[in-house]
Parts: C-alpha cells; sequence; structure tokens
C-alpha cells in the first residue's frame, strides 16, 4: 500500500453526506504537500520508438489506468490536445507530446476494456477522442465527489479533503503548445495524475458507503456511451456581449467580424480572442462604421493594429452594411422547448405553478440526498416536462419522459413521483 493509499484509508471523506469521524488530521490540520511525483518527472514520450514502449508498458500494467490531458486554452485554436498524462500499477506515468506523436490510437487499443480514471471528464474526452483515444469504461472523479456531496470538487479540493495531500496548480493556465516545456510545468503534469487511482478508490468506498455507487456508474456509463457534440448553429451569437446588439443591421456586423476573426485564427493558429476581442467586435457592430478612420476610433482598433488588419476589419463591416434587408440575421431564434420561466406566469398560469411546485420537490430532495439539484435533474429537463405534461398522466409517462430527455435510470426512480405530484398541480 502506498502512503497516498494509507492516507486515504485513514483519513476521513469530510463531505456534505456526512463521512465517517476523522481521528487521523494532522495536528495542525494541514495537508501534506506533494512536491514530486513518485518516480520523478518522467521524459516526455515524442517518438514513435517511445511511443511503442509506452504502448507495451501500459498493455502490460494493472487496474485501471489515470489519464488526464493539457490544453492551450486562451493561447491556441481549438482544444487539441498538447500533452498527455497516464500512470497505472506496474507501468508507472508517461508524459505523451501530441505535436510529436498525434496518432494515439494504438494506445487507445492497448487499454481497450480497461477502466479509466480522469478528472472532469467531459472537459478532457473530446481532445482525447480527436487523437485516437476513447474509453469504453471510465471513472469521473469531479462528477463522483459531486454524487457524494463534496462541496468543492475541482482536482486541488478533492485531494486534499479526501487523501490529505495538497497539489501544487500554479500551471493550470500555461500555454502547453509551448516548446520545450519547462520541467516545473513537467512536475505539474505529472502530478495530476499521481493520486488519481487513490482518489478513485476512496470516493467509490464513499459513495457505496453513502448508497449511490450504482447512481455513479449509470451516470460514468452514460459519459462514455456519449456521442461527440454537434456543431454549435451560428457560434456568433456567443458573443460577450451580445445582449447589448438589438438591431439586424449591427448583428450582420457582428457575424461578419466574428467569422473574419476565425478565419485568420484558424491560419495563424491561436486563440480568436488574441486575433481581435468579442469587446471590439461588439463595439464595431454598435457604431457600424462606415470608414476605416471610424473604426480606428473605437476602442479595441486603435494605434497598435496595422492597416492592413484595420481593412480586414472594415472590409467585413462593409459586408455587412451593403447586405440587402433579406439577408440579414434574424434576432435569436428562441431554442426549441419552452419560453423563459420570468414569461410563464403570462403565458401559462398552470405551467409556472407546475414549475414552481417541481422546483420546490427537487430542491428539497437534492438536499436530503446531499448533492447538487442540477446533478438530481437537470433544470432544463424539469422545464420542459413542466411545460408539456405527458398525457395521460401517470408514472409510466411520466418516466418515459425523463427517458426520453436523457434521464438515467437512478434519476427517473427518484424523481417521478415528485414530478407526478407537481404536474398535478393546478390540473
Amino acid at each position: 500500500m502506498t502512503d497516498a493509499q494509507e492516507t486515504a484509508a485513514d483519513t476521513a471523506l469530510r463531505t456534505t453526506g456526512g463521512g465517517p469521524p476523522d481521528e487521523n488530521v494532522p495536528a495542525n490540520g494541514l495537508p501534506t504537500p506533494l512536491l514530486e511525483p513518485r518516480e520523478g518527472i518522467p521524459p516526455v514520450v515524442a517518438s514513435d520508438d517511445a511511443l511503442a514502449d509506452v504502448i507495451a508498458a501500459f498493455a502490460a500494467g494493472r487496474g485501471p489506468v489515470a489519464v488526464d490531458a493539457e490544453r492551450a486554452s486562451g493561447y491556441r485554436y481549438g482544444q487539441r490536445a498538447y500533452l498527455v498524462q497516464l500512470r497505472r500499477e506496474g507501468a508507472g506515468t508517461a508524459l505523451i507530446d501530441p505535436v510529436g506523436c498525434p496518432d494515439l490510437s494504438g494506445l487507445g487499443q492497448a487499454l481497450g476494456g480497461t477502466e479509466w480514471i480522469l478528472h472532469a471528464a467531459t472537459q478532457d474526452l473530446p481532445c482525447l477522442r480527436d487523437i485516437g483515444m476513447r474509453p469504453s469504461s471510465l471513472f469521473d472523479t469531479e462528477l463522483a465527489g459531486r454524487l457524494a456531496g463534496f462541496p468543492r470538487v475541482g482536482l486541488g479540493a478533492m485531494v486534499e479533503s479526501v487523501l490529505g495531500y495538497a497539489l501544487e496548480k500554479g500551471h493550470s493556465a500555461v500555454d502547453w503548445s509551448t516548446r520545450p516545456l519547462p520541467d516545473p510545468w513537467l512536475r505539474y503534469a505529472a502530478l495530476d495524475v499521481e493520486l488519481l487511482v487513490d482518489l478513485r478508490d476512496a470516493l467509490e468506498k464513499e459513495l457505496d458507503r453513502q448508497g449511490k455507487l450504482e447512481w455513479a456508474h449509470e451516470e460514468f456509463e452514460a459519459i462514455a456511451a456519449a456521442p461527440p457534440a454537434p456543431p454549435r448553429k451560428d457560434p456568433w451569437r456567443r458573443t460577450s456581449g451580445m445582449h447589448k446588439v438589438r438591431r439586424r443591421r449591427q448583428m450582420a456586423v457582428v457575424r461578419e467580424l466574428w467569422t473574419a476573426r476565425d478565419r485568420v485564427a484558424q491560419r495563424r493558429d491561436v486563440s480568436p480572442g488574441k486575433v481581435l476581442s468579442d469587446a471590439a467586435i461588439v463595439e464595431a457592430a454598435l457604431a457600424v462604421p462606415v470608414n476605416v478612420g471610424a473604426l480606428t476610433a473605437l476602442p479595441g482598433f486603435g494605434h497598435r493594429m496595422g492597416r492592413r488588419q484595420l481593412e480586414q476589419w472594415q472590409a467585413a463591416v462593409d459586408r455587412a452594411r451593403a447586405l440587402p434587408e433579406n439577408e440579414l440575421p434574424q434576432p435569436g431564434a428562441q431554442v426549441a422547448g419552452p419560453p423563459p420561466p420570468r414569461a410563464w406566469a403570462d403565458k401559462d398560469p398552470a405551467a409556472a405553478a407546475r414549475l414552481a411546485a417541481a422546483r420546490t420537490s427537487v430542491s428539497a430532495l437534492a438536499e436530503q440526498l446531499h448533492l447538487p439539484q442540477e446533478n438530481l435533474i437537470t433544470p432544463d429537463t424539469v422545464r420542459r416536462i413542466c411545460w408539456e405534461p405527458p398525457s395521460p398522466l401517470d408514472p409510466d409517462t411520466v418516466a418515459a419522459a425523463l427517458t426520453a430527455h436523457g434521464a438515467r435510470r437512478w434519476q427517473v426512480a427518484l424523481v417521478t413521483p415528485l414530478l407526478l405530484k407537481a404536474l398535478a398541480t393546478g390540473a
């Protein structure tokens, strides 16, 4: 048993669900700093030969595998992985450079049938899929912490409260596309998977103690089986500050500038925000400048921007100014589903009463179970069912409606009685 496992066995799980009595907390109450990986910082794997050695070692390893990925969000275009970290008993820790080894499908196949341990899996799975790594089963320590009732579920907070160790988190927002990667960054990356297996084992015990382990398994299965998210429709509408833009011509300016910026960012492989800020796009949309001189006077288009750049942004504005009325974007169409809840009282008072009753019941049960309300059932699912209740109204139709909206079996079993009662409100 490792020191971390002994700590996990001896240290109480301090959760809102009520962990066992804690009799082994250090007298000063402070966590133990974790400063170095057990075997030191491993060399970065960036060649086919080195990758083959890693694949062989991890295929021969034992038990689940801890997996993490580092991206260059805010620095590079897209969400590709720039470092992949793995740890498995019998194989140690590996740090793999996806720039030098862009195809990790062989590693993914070698780990087929092995449980992957990730923290906040939905953040890392898309970039891992892009390089050929897809788990058949997983354990998400962040989601496990939510279900177990931990008030703070970041990796550092979880390792500290469950295992009694303090992780150094100073490099979480660095530019991971930097080459070569500095040793302090590599140390941080290796430590991110150092204790994931220990954390997983301790959380499994706590979930089992609370009677929630089967719930967690259903959640993990759903994450592993979920298809990639479809591309966003009209992503330009998500420009920060878009709520200030009311007129269709102004919306067209946002669309043209956003599209032009995205092309430049993709070509240069930099974050779109480093090409042109959202704030500058909105300023240009509100002003609809008629020439480069007017554009230059706006915030975000100052003297630091070259003439050629200014001309390309003005050309985008001019394209929006020249559009005929029938080609201007329409105001944001209501997403399929019910209207905003604030409008329910006027549009459908009975639906508003149903929603109020459902929210109260769901909130009370979530508090009783010591887990976030959104993990018991998503607010969107509650809204949709309260706006258009199933007919006839009975346990089977409510359960079918919940299942159709993606609720898992454990959620359906717990929430169906609550919604059945709430949906009868005002009937």
